[in-house]
């Protein structure tokens, strides 16, 4: 995988040396946190391990990811989750050597584990994890860096931790004091007056500067031979990089099951975490940039990166923002700076490290404890105001409380449940009916007749239709129930509309079920509309039925895939129900149709001679939009349907026009194109009039030329009627 084309290298260069200057003392900080729990002795280890960390981070994940200007170094997640795992692992008695070999293991599982995420294409899934689950758990990574901090800024033994350090004032080293509080006031309050050096650079070298002021005073500090104040000598150029890249491998060796089982859950944590702080990172770059990450690839090379750092000997990491924020601020472009970061990175330990033997641990605890209070999301606290919100921060707590006193694994799960729970009351609480509302008072698409609609309103109430909304589950099945309930027992037809439900269980299918049964004991039926497909459940529900897309005449439940088609089987059958006398298989004649009822005979002979005879097949094209013609059909058998073709592949159904009915009268009226199509939606019998044809017509029978207008106007102010008692009806 190639990097980017180099569009601007003199931008990329400087935006990495300005993200390694703020990600450099970060990862030595974080090395020596997490290295300082296996004793004194391992500090100057984990301050190479922080190095060595950023790195193979730098090199590899910027070479392979998905995200320009991208930088990626090990953080603060990383190290509170390796330095818990660190305690655990030496609580339940296993040694230094064994531990060592752990973190190791951790750091590549975690690699292969995100590797994995990108090939199976969880990157937006990830990217989801709840707010309140996030916020509570950097909050609570925030409190524990700040807790694990505290003795090293007093400068107490490695033995007394945060609680009993802070009672033990006897064991506090003023020196060490005096320089964290110079490295914290100077990170704190320096970008404020120079904006051109990262924070963390110039706290780093206030706490160097005060350490060495210190030591003019007090000769001991300026011998590295037992001086806990510092990090302490380690084995400078490439023979401790070797070393680090063949003695973990040389101890995989012996590398057991239990092992294995030991790391697996807090691997998939930090894979998670450093996941999402990596695309929530990448994120703020698009806004930023007004450009497009790829999520899968980032995470494979994320992936890698991890892999790598786990490979010789590295803390893993992720994309961190305060370092990329510097790097875009100086001018990078492309991956390429994120390349510079780690080869300067690996150029500042190779000739530095005499000079890093010397940085204080307290300066370094000064850092992580501004990064710490970095990490809390204050704005948490907004949601106490709200009673609606009260519950979210309860989540937030409860994620803080669980990784302060039990462990930041357990902290996730707790999370992730609590907030699963509220998304369930949430949606038990809303509303799963949208809208009820009667066959009488909202009508199908297809244009009916006078005599029609007068029995529609009359007996349109024998059908019920709900719109429903949201999750369809166990959750809100008895709420749908209770809604249905009493319906059930004086409606014939119920339509549910499930166009707007987002999720359906088989509880929920079940009950549909149930109450087909009791629509059945009365010939009663159960329709469906917009049952959406790619639910898997809701295929299910159809099969569960078994009645995929198709309704037979005593039917007792049905499956539609729209509204409108639901409602025209139902109009149908209210309509045959009320015996209205008519064969819709027999063609009507001129004195039949309703616009001419109670018309002189000879006069209808006259117009009849007029119009045009045309059989249109069933899925024939009557005319399309934008076509010049100045008919008016009306039907003497069959259904035709108006479309409006939207683009190439979608069309919206506008209605439809069955026996007795007219349509095309605009054009024929005004003279104008054609403004939908019209297809016949089965085999289909027309009287075609023109207009000239009319206008001639209309010189001999004036009267009759103007009842036909009137009739026209009649019909029309007629359907607008109906649309009108519609629409107030739909607005509630």
């Amino acid at each position: 995988m190639k990097l980017a084309k180099l569009e601007n290298p003199a931008g990329d260069f400087w935006g990495g040396l300005a993200a390694m200057l703020v990600a450099l003392p970060s990862a030595i900080a974080f090395g020596v946190t997490i290295y300082s729990i296996l004793g004194g002795a391992h500090v100057a280890q984990g301050a190479l391990a922080g190095i060595l960390g950023a790195t193979a981070l730098g090199l590899v994940a910027s070479t392979f990811g998905g995200t320009n200007r991208l930088i990626t170094a090990p953080c603060a997640p990383a190290a509170a989750v390796l330095t818990a795992f660190a305690i655990e692992a030496l609580r339940t008695g296993n040694s230094v050597e064994t531990t060592l070999l752990l973190l190791t293991l951790l750091g590549l599982l975690c690699g292969a584990l995100q590797v994995l995420f990108g090939v199976v294409r969880l990157g937006r899934l990830i990217k989801y994890m709840p707010y309140t689950v996030v916020s509570g758990y950097l909050s609570g990574v925030g409190l524990i860096i700040i807790a694990s901090q505290v003795p090293k800024f007093l400068g107490v033994p490695k033995e007394i931790h945060f609680w009993e350090s802070l009672a033990s004032p006897g064991h506090w080293r003023w020196q060490a004091m005096i320089v964290g509080a110079a490295t914290i006031i100077v990170m704190v309050k320096a970008p404020r007056l120079i904006k051109a050096i990262p924070a963390a650079i110039l706290g780093l070298g206030a706490g160097i500067i005060a350490y060495f002021i210190l030591a003019l005073l007090d000769p001991a500090l300026m011998t590295l031979d037992a001086n806990t104040l510092v990090v302490g000598a380690f084995a400078s150029g490439e023979g401790s990089f070797v070393e680090a890249l063949t003695g973990r491998w040389a101890a995989i060796a012996i590398t057991n099951l239990e092992h294995l089982k030991m790391l697996a859950i807090p691997a998939l944590t930090l894979a998670v975490l450093l996941s999402i702080d990596t695309l929530k990172t990448c994120v703020v770059i698009d806004a930023l940039t007004r450009s497009r990450h790829d999520s899968n690839r980032e995470l494979i090379g994320q992936g890698l990166g991890n892999l790598a750092a786990g490979a010789i000997g590295g803390i893993p990491g992720a994309g961190t923002m305060g370092a990329t924020l510097v790097n875009i601020s100086a001018g990078a472009s492309s991956r390429f700076s994120g390349v510079v970061e780690g080869v300067l990175t690996l150029l500042a330990f190779l000739l530095l490290a005499s000079v890093i033997s010397w940085v204080p641990v307290s300066a370094l605890a000064g850092i992580l404890i501004v990064i710490g209070m970095r990490m809390i999301d204050r704005n948490s606290f907004q949601l106490i105001k709200s009673r609606s919100t009260m519950l979210d921060f309860g989540v937030i707590a409860a994620v803080i409380g669980t990784a302060l006193t039990v462990s930041l694994i357990a902290a996730s799960g707790v999370g992730i449940l609590l907030a699963a729970v509220l998304f369930i009351r949430e949606q038990i609480g809303g509303s799963i009916v949208r809208r009820k509302v009667l066959g009488n008072q909202v009508f199908s698409k297809r244009v009916r007749t006078q005599e029609e609609m007068e029995i529609l309103t009359a007996y349109g109430a024998r059908a019920a239709i709900f719109e429903l909304q949201g999750s369809l589950f166990f959750g809100t099945a008895d709420q749908l129930y209770l809604s249905l309930a009493p319906e059930l027992k004086t409606r014939d037809f119920v339509i549910l509309d499930m166009r707007r439900i987002q999720t359906l269980d088989v509880t929920a299918a079940h009950l549909l079920e149930q109450v087909k049964d009791i629509l059945a004991e009365r010939n009663g039926h159960l329709l469906f509309s917009a049952i959406p497909q790619n639910l898997p459940s809701g295929r299910h529900m159809q099969r569960y039925f078994d009645k995929v897309g198709h309704v037979h005449p005593k039917s007792t439940v049905g499956f539609f895939p729209s509204l409108d088609d639901a409602l025209e089987w139902v109009e149908d059958r209210i309509i045959m129900d009320a015996a209205l006398a008519y064969n819709p298989e027999i063609a009507l004649e001129l004195q039949d149709v309703e616009l001419f009822s109670g018309r002189k005979e000879g006069a209808l002979l006259a117009l009849e001679q007029c119009m045009e005879k045309r059989h249109v097949a069933a899925g024939e094209k009557i005319f399309s939009r934008g076509d010049q013609g100045d008919e008016m059909f009306l039907i003497r058998r069959g259904a035709v349907r108006i479309l409006l073709p939207l683009n190439d592949t979608q069309i919206h159904h506008l209605g439809t026009f069955g026996r007795g009915a007219f349509f095309g009268e605009m054009a024929f009226l005004d003279g104008a194109v054609r403004s939908a199509d019209a297809v016949a939606f089965a085999d289909t019998e027309l009287f075609v009039l023109t207009r000239t044809a009319f206008d001639k017509f209309a010189e001999d029978h004036k009267k009759l030329a103007l009842k036909l207008m009137e009739g026209i106007a009649s019909v029309l102010a007629s359907r607008l009627r109906y649309t009108n008692a519609e629409l107030r009806v739909l607005e509630f």
